[in-house]
């Protein structure tokens, strides 16, 4: 809860993990509210790419919704990627056709084991509100595939562009949507993670159309996405959100646009009487 008087106001620091997981140092930037009183529920968003947190305007987003009571007190992680991005990102376990992915199980491992208490090290508050996972292309596969499979420690995840095409066959291999890694883990999961979904695409995020169907691929695999999600037993608009961007692109600056209405739909201000 706010007062009128004091709002939070973003402070911006930069950190480096050593990473027994990943075998390297892990940059991130973390973005924690200040002018706190000590006794507001934290919550926290682990954002992957962190290397494009000023194109994201990541900070003044943040201080212009907080001056607009729109979002509750958030720490966010910033984790900027490697030069192994394409191997540490992906669906952990299992590479696509030509054997990205391979260090994703790493990456897992260590946004669990090394990320997680490091960033409630760094915080002089307890994070024991919302905790959110969020990505922009393949970052967003990533991000969705790490809560997917570890939703106690994750309550919602935001993919941006989502790199859902990521499959297991070439498309002159005869490749069928079947071989969609990430659509083929939420089919054969048993159970059903507790976890929230907002999902954006931008109507230009590529030209692609390998079914020819006149819907761009990018479009075709997020709605079929949620589809499986929805056969999984989710419901809309309850537990998926999804954002299409008129005349948004495959680039940052379209994030940019869309990261005000994730953050208000994963972190919303509450209304108290």
């Amino acid at each position: 809860m706010y007062t009128t008087m004091l709002l939070p106001e973003v402070i911006r620091t930069k950190n480096v993990l050593k990473s027994a997981s990943l075998k390297r140092e892990v940059e991130l930037e973390i973005f924690m509210p200040d002018n706190l009183l000590g006794n507001e529920v934290l919550n926290l968003l682990i954002l992957n790419d962190g290397q494009d947190a000023d194109g994201l305007d990541l900070q003044n987003t943040l201080n212009g919704l907080y001056q607009t009571y729109k979002i509750e007190p958030l720490v966010v992680v910033a984790v900027k990627a490697s030069k192994d991005r394409v191997q540490e990102y992906g669906v952990a376990g299992v590479p696509d056709f030509v054997g990205r992915g391979a260090s994703a199980p790493a990456y897992t491992d260590f946004v669990i084991n090394e990320l997680l208490p490091f960033v409630q090290g760094e915080v002089a508050m307890p994070i024991n509100g919302k905790r959110a996972f969020a990505g922009c292309s393949l970052g967003g596969l990533t991000a969705f595939d790490i809560a997917w499979n570890n939703d106690n420690y994750f309550d919602a995840v935001g993919v941006f562009s989502g790199s859902f095409w990521w499959r297991k066959k070439d498309l002159k291999d005869g490749y069928t949507d079947d071989d969609r890694i990430l659509h083929q883990m939420i089919r054969q999961t048993d159970g059903k993670p507790e976890l929230k979904f907002w999902l954006m695409t931008g109507t230009e995020d590529e030209t692609a159309d390998r079914n020819r169907n006149f819907i761009i691929d990018s479009i075709d695999d997020t709605i079929d996405v949620i589809k499986a999600l929805l056969d999984k037993g989710y419901q809309r608009p309850e537990d998926i959100a999804y954002y299409e961007m008129v005349g948004g692109k495959h680039e940052v600056p379209s994030w940019a646009k869309a990261m005000p209405a994730f953050l208000t739909w994963a972190f919303g201000r509450k209304t108290y009487l």
